[in-house]
């Protein structure tokens, strides 16, 4: 029997078996209710349920519902983990600690500082703010609560929470859609919220559902300007290419498109077996995070070493990404594909080094030059290349999060790899944890979220008598 996947629509649980769809990456099985497109759309007449509700009063709202997403008794979350075991790639633990740990992002101080690192001057969000330019024209300036439509990622089921916050501390009206690879865990999290006050504002301006990807019928009735002002995309390439046809005046596209993470590792690494074994084991830390299943994971790794060194290096990183260090289980067995391409490249010896199994624990591939295919499951590729600025041929605009070490050196590196495109760069080892308020691939979301608008009142001394 298939799983429920019930739709949360302006603080209403909406439950029902009308339609039977199948999850992208297993082929399981999971029931929703019919979609009413007319309760998805508000007339734009109707201000934003959220308009006048301080900042602080949000803040503090998201805050509780954090309590009670991290409290071990919470029956939504719990059976959300359940249903997310059977279609996500992710093994069970996985996606425990993932939910739980998202909860963290809804401590107050961090929605402060998000809040006051995105925007210059927060006043904007709940007031309209004066300003007088230098000729003496005054106007007033709000960022106003926009109208959004998520496409939710499903290989993260914590992303839910964080739409959730940043949607709430900008005000906006949404619309959720949800994943085929976890249908359950946005509408878990605002079940949480209901039950604390289901008149809040904030629980009414979101609404939560599921449509399959690409369905026509849906998105040309709900993607238009007369209804959203923005389309928040996460996702991969057929994804962000579907949503971008529907993209016009009026109507904009704040994608959170497809990135690929790596890591940078300088010579230093030899100078003793102590250093080697640190730069491994930071390295492994941003490989096997979340089962290699986020953006900021490392795929490849960038090393200044000859072909002895790279397989030393590749040899002990392998053993390092099979450690299971936040005890979030074995994940699933590589793919056909996947492990008949590795096979392939390990009987290529003069060329290729393969160490660690296929068993999706853990392996690393040395190669002169980076592997055609895309790494997954806890797959690292360690590239040989005689300076680390010689990598910066493989940097480009879809290169999100670059990891270095030694440490010391990100300073001579950043610039460069700024210009060729990426977007961050850390301490090798530090690719998850995110300094709070920091952009997010390449802009600040919250400031792109809004709707700025200004009202201009003239010049005073321009004014008749």
């Amino acid at each position: 029997m298939a799983d429920s996947a019930p739709f949360f629509i302006r603080g209403q649980l909406v439950e029902g078996a009308d339609d039977v769809h199948r999850s992208r990456d297993l082929g399981v099985d999971f029931a929703t209710p019919g979609l009413d497109l007319n309760a998805l759309v508000r007339p734009r007449t109707e201000l934003p349920p959220l308009l006048n509700t301080p900042v602080a009063e949000i803040i503090d709202f998201l805050a509780e519902a954090g309590q009670r997403l991290a409290a071990p008794s919470n029956p939504y979350v719990d059976a959300c983990i359940d249903r997310m075991a059977k279609v996500s790639l992710q093994p069970r633990a996985a996606v425990g600690h993932m939910i739980r740990n998202a909860a963290e992002y809804l401590d107050p101080k961090s929605l402060r500082e998000v809040v006051e690192q995105n925007f210059a001057n927060p006043r904007a969000l709940d007031e309209w703010v004066p300003h007088n330019d230098h000729q003496g024209r005054r106007s007033f300036i709000r960022a106003y609560p926009p109208r959004l439509i998520h496409v939710l990622p499903g290989n993260a089921p914590g992303q839910g929470i964080r739409s959730i916050a940043q949607s709430a501390l900008v005000k906006a009206v949404n619309v959720f859609k949800m994943a085929s690879a976890d249908p359950f865990s946005t509408v878990a999290f605002l079940r949480t919220m209901a039950d604390i006050d289901p008149d809040h504002p904030v629980v009414k301006s979101m609404s939560a559902v599921y449509w399959r990807g690409g369905e026509e019928r849906v998105e040309r009735a709900l993607y238009r300007p007369q209804y959203f002002d923005k389309l928040v995309a996460w996702g991969g390439g057929n994804a962000i290419s579907n949503v971008m046809k529907y993209v016009g005046p009026g109507f904009q596209l704040v994608s959170f498109d497809p990135k690929t993470s790596i890591s940078m590792v300088g010579r230093e690494a030899f100078a003793s077996d102590e250093a080697l074994a640190e730069a491994a084991a930071l390295n492994a830390a941003d490989v096997a995070m979340a089962n290699q299943e986020a953006c900021v994971c490392s795929r490849f790794t960038f090393i200044e070493a000859d072909e002895a060194q790279a397989d030393r290096y590749a040899r002990l990183l392998a053993e390092q990404i099979r450690i299971d260090r936040m005890g979030e289980g074995t994940p699933r067995p590589l793919e056909v594909d996947l492990r008949e391409q590795i096979e392939t490249l390990r009987l290529m010896d003069e060329d290729y080094g393969v160490f660690g199994a296929l068993d999706g624990r853990g392996v690393a591939i040395r190669s002169d030059e980076p592997v055609d295919f895309h790494p997954l499951r806890k797959t690292s590729n360690v590239v040989m290349v005689p300076s680390l600025m010689e990598a910066m041929k493989y940097v480009n605009v879809a290169t999100q999060t670059v990891g270095v070490y030694p440490f010391e050196r990100m300073p001579e590196l950043r610039d460069t790899l700024a210009s060729c495109g990426a977007q961050r760069v850390v301490r090798l080892g530090e690719a998850g944890p995110s300094a709070i308020g920091n952009p997010h691939d390449a802009m600040y979301p919250l400031h792109r979220f809004v709707h700025w608008m200004a009202n201009e009142d003239g010049c005073e001394g321009a004014r008749p008598a």
